[in-house]
């Protein structure tokens, strides 16, 4: 192995020397002790070490502790079953946890915050994975002797592993940060959406701007919007789109691996910017399928198992019928139309027909539809930025693992 090899891609100025490549017990030793007395700590795969009454799960814990492992703050502890999917952590907290955990302490001059994210590196995952011992997955286990004789690498001074691990701790920091303003905006407006739209039977919502006091009404869809049939014959468009529940009408080429579903797309339906699609396949938190406007893009082409429509926007405004159907209100609508089986490969038995015959509710006035429309559209806006900043920053977290790292 060359010196040049022993650097990684990217490293703090004032920092030459090449990395140790050392066993894991050259680096650390394991703890022990056992203590039934602490507040009782558990190891995830995704949130590394967290307080057992944290979790929201079932108090199982035995009546006698005795036999629990200590975790010291600094220490790092593993999952020896699930080792090999990264079930590990640096602890910021005293506690204990199960026996089944093995617990590691660093040796003098080593930064177990540093090795908290060496560990996690998919490199070091698939060492974990091949030097597990068990016959099938559901057996597998990683002792501290097995854990121990395993290769890894670290900078000679303490001050550069800290400075490494400082890096990510502040990445996590910011990744934490917009994680919970992104859960926090997905909570209002689930709330927002149960609130500021009729229940089903009534036709006031709990909550709507101040002014409004009209019944709202209600029609069947095809008395508010045209079935789109219009055919890509004249190949206007080689964008094949497809409905993703997060982002809405997107480029199936850049979502989906590069995978499209047919290279003739002639016969597909050409879709304009403002119509919506309604896609008929289950996916998470859509059991009904999707209903999504196309936004960003001037046009691109679907599938003909999609029904697309387009509104009449004397009637009603497309930026509530946005929000309308990111409400489950509409779900009833659909299943009771949808032919019996339900479901046929995944698609909901529901006809163009049935589908413009569902029902739905708005407002009188169309200065409340726009009031509606404009503040789910900004709730969305919030939304999708914290989103992409998350992603920005999971990224950049993933590549600096890479280049940081040896």
């Amino acid at each position: 192995m060359t010196e040049n090899s022993q650097k990684p891609s990217i490293r703090f100025k004032g920092f030459d020397f090449p990395w140790k490549q050392r066993k894991f017990d050259y680096f650390f030793e394991e703890r022990n002790e056992r203590s039934g007395e602490g507040e009782m700590i558990s190891v995830t795969i995704n949130s590394g070490i967290r307080k057992f009454n944290e979790l929201g799960r079932f108090d199982t814990k035995p009546s006698d502790l005795s036999k629990y492992k200590k975790v010291e703050v600094g220490d790092i502890a593993y999952n020896s079953m699930r080792m090999w999917q990264g079930a590990s952590g640096y602890s910021p907290f005293s506690g204990i946890l199960s026996p089944a955990y093995t617990v590691i302490v660093p040796k003098t001059g080593v930064s177990s915050l540093f090795f908290s994210y060496q560990i996690k590196r998919p490199q070091m995952i698939h060492q974990f994975e091949i030097n597990s011992q068990g016959l099938t997955k559901d057996t597998w286990n990683l002792k501290f002797p097995a854990f121990s004789q395993i290769e890894t690498a670290a900078p000679k001074d303490t001050a550069e592993q800290d400075s490494i691990a400082n890096v990510f701790v502040q990445l996590d920091n910011l990744i934490t940060l917009h994680q919970r303003k992104y859960d926090k905006l997905v909570n209002i407006k689930k709330a927002l959406l149960e609130k500021m739209f009729p229940k089903v039977g009534k036709d006031i919502p709990e909550i709507r701007f101040s002014g409004f006091t009209e019944a709202w009404e209600q029609r069947k869809l095809s008395q508010v919007s045209d079935r789109v049939v219009r055919k890509n014959s004249n190949l206007e468009s080689s964008l094949p789109l497809t409905i993703s529940a997060q982002y809405g009408l997107v480029d199936q080429i850049t979502y989906f691996n590069n995978r499209v579903a047919s290279r003739d797309v002639s016969n597909y339906y050409l879709l304009k910017r403002g119509e919506f699609a309604y896609n008929k396949s289950y996916s998470d938190g859509y059991p009904f399928g999707a209903i999504k406007r196309l936004d960003y893009y001037e046009m691109g082409v679907l599938s003909t198992l999609y029904i697309i429509f387009a509104l009449k926007s004397e009637i009603i405004d497309s930026d509530y019928v946005v929000a309308y159907y990111d409400t489950n209100l509409w779900h009833k609508q659909v299943s009771e139309r949808a032919a019996e089986g339900a479901r046929n490969h995944g698609l909901l038995n529901i006809s163009p027909d049935d589908f413009f015959d569902t029902e739905i509710k708005y407002p009188a006035k169309k200065a409340e539809q726009f009031g509606i429309g404009k503040l789910f559209l900004e709730i969305n806006n919030l939304i999708t930025l914290h989103q992409r900043k998350l992603e920005k920053l999971k990224n950049i977290k993933i590549a600096l693992l890479e280049k940081m790292f040896i």
